[in-house]
């Protein structure tokens, strides 16, 4: 609840908030007046957007040069060494094998003196029109298999080809997120549109039951994000 005040207070204060995931996004708007706040998406399937009431505020697209091939989590993991909080940048994207990221206009100065490397590579950022990726898409890998049921964790279990109590184990290490939140329950039942990420496995969605076998099991299709891998 804190952090709903606390973002509300922003909204009202500074005319727009942070970056928010979806969840965030959902819990916030829920304590709003409809039709009295706006909600930017610096693409039209971007995950991490903005509420603002009269004027978007202004943000920048960076590029990140580098010279080695590198993962969504190099990038992320490199961002969250700096010691800030994520919802001061957007979405990380990799396209045509060229790695972006959105944040705040007033960040700019911050990020080049700050972020020079992720791992042990140098790197350098040059800024794109903030609508260079309008069109952008993610892509995804459809992942069919053939399970029970669709609880999280027999899901999980099948996707990274492990038993049920290694996935009670990587929940209790805080290594799943579902729905942009860390995971607690391992018998939630999944629903389409839901997302999980798999620490070191990537992230996936679920679409869909596509049929029933003749032993009453479920082929269903998962979707794995694969814009977060270079090509």
């Amino acid at each position: 609840m804190y952090f709903i005040e606390k973002t509300i207070n922003k909204l009202y204060s500074d005319g727009y908030t942070y970056f928010l995931n979806p969840k965030e996004l959902k819990d916030v708007t829920n304590h709003l007046k409809k039709n009295t706040y706006n909600i930017y998406k610096p693409y039209e399937s971007s995950e991490k957007n903005i509420i603002y009431l009269k004027d978007i505020p202004s943000l920048i697209l960076f590029e990140i040069i580098i010279s080695v091939n590198i993962k969504h989590q190099d990038i992320l993991g490199s961002l969250y060494s700096l010691g800030i909080e994520d919802n001061l940048f957007g979405d990380i994207i990799i396209h045509d094998n060229h790695y972006y990221f959105y944040t705040f206009q007033n960040m700019k100065t911050y990020f080049e003196m700050e972020f020079t490397k992720i791992g042990k590579n140098n790197i350098s950022l040059i800024t794109q029109d903030i609508n260079y990726l309008n069109d952008y898409e993610p892509s995804f890998l459809p992942i069919t298999i053939i399970n029970s049921s669709l609880r999280i964790d027999s899901v999980i279990a099948k996707i990274i080809h492990t038993n049920r109590e290694k996935v009670k184990e990587l929940i209790k290490e805080k290594k799943i997120i579902y729905n942009y939140d860390l995971l607690k329950d391992n018998s939630i039942v999944l629903k389409p549109g839901d997302t999980f990420s798999i620490r070191r496995f990537g992230k996936y969605k679920f679409n869909k039951i596509i049929s029933n076998t003749k032993k009453d099991n479920l082929v269903i299709e998962i979707l794995k994000y694969i814009n977060n891998e270079k090509n």
